[in-house]
């Protein structure tokens, strides 16, 4: 090591930078709610999967989701190449960085990757589970395993380039106001932006204004469909929908392969009662997620189309 390296280090090591942790298993919405957490610990820099994020920037690094496999993009979020972790180091010291948030599946690896860049130990370990609600993290699951999607903190017009392009889905946006009802209204002034309820009220407490997060679908985690036939994605369908409401009355069903997933269409009479919408919306939800949990497939669509209204049975 030269003079000036271990100059450096030195230097970088009498500077206060107070680092925090953010840990949980991979896929349970760890980067989805990461600006937040990091606005609740008062800092505006992240380190997520080989990535420096400031303000919702990109300023050092490289992504671990443009690794074609899982164990290298592993490598990459752990910063085992010397080059990307030294142009990392250097970015916080350039930056003059004094507070980050590290994101990462266990304590122990948030300790090396703090090791690898000479930070200090977290401070604070901030686990998802105290973070998100368990609906929110089985939501996050389905996202990962199901579809294959992932979230990049940082705003899409950081990635729509050609290294990201071919893996870029779409964005999301939250804005709020001082009601929840002024928050939807914001956001529904923007094509295809959904708002999230429970990051407008942790974001109105950290005094932000609006959060934007990118979606990806990395080449690791692109999965060949699996091979299910049609007849168990039916025999599922009239089991979980008779599990719904077994006075539903399945008259005739078709599968058909989709882009990456199954589209399946169900003609059915159905009891008379609640508000037809409604209760058709919640059977589709219903069905759907217990389907693709059974059977680890994406169902791209659910159709209903109810042929008639049947008075439900009474009851003795």
């Amino acid at each position: 090591m030269d003079l000036k390296r271990i100059l450096d280090v030195l230097t970088l090591k009498k500077k206060t930078i107070s680092v925090y942790a953010f840990y949980g298993p991979s896929g349970t919405g760890k980067s989805h709610h990461a600006k937040i957490v990091a606005q609740q610990v008062k800092t505006d820099v992240l380190i997520d999967d080989g990535l420096l994020i400031k303000d919702e920037r990109i300023i050092a690094g490289k992504s671990a989701k443009l690794e074609s496999s899982y164990m290298g993009a592993v490598r990459v979020a752990l910063f085992d190449d010397k080059e990307h972790r030294d142009s990392v180091a250097k970015a916080i010291r350039a930056h003059h960085i004094k507070s980050i948030l590290i994101l990462g599946t266990s304590e122990k690896m948030i300790l090396k990757i703090t090791t690898r860049l000479q930070l200090p130990n977290p401070i604070k370990f901030i686990k998802i589970t105290d973070i998100a609600s368990k609906e929110e993290i089985e939501e996050a699951k389905r996202n990962r395993q199901i579809e294959g999607k992932h979230v990049i903190p940082v705003r899409p017009h950081e990635i729509k380039d050609k290294r990201y392009s071919k893996i870029f889905l779409n964005s999301i946006r939250i804005a709020f106001g001082k009601k929840k009802m002024l928050a939807k209204v914001l956001s529904l002034l923007k094509i295809d932006i959904p708002v999230i309820g429970e990051d407008i009220e942790l974001a109105k407490e950290a005094g932000k204004s609006e959060v934007e997060k990118s979606i990806v679908r990395p080449t690791f985690s692109v999965m060949e469909r699996k091979a299910i036939s049609h007849a168990a994605l039916v025999r599922m369908t009239l089991k979980y929908t008779g599990e719904f409401n077994p006075e539903i009355l399945i008259k005739k069903m078709s599968v058909k392969n989709g882009t990456s997933g199954y589209k399946i269409t169900i003609t059915v009479d159905f009891p008379f009662g609640e508000q037809l919408a409604d209760v058709t919306q919640k059977a589709k939800d219903y069905i759907v997620k217990m389907v693709e949990t059974e059977s680890k497939v994406l169902i791209e669509e659910l159709f209903i189309v109810v042929d008639k209204l049947i008075q439900p049975k009474k009851a003795g």
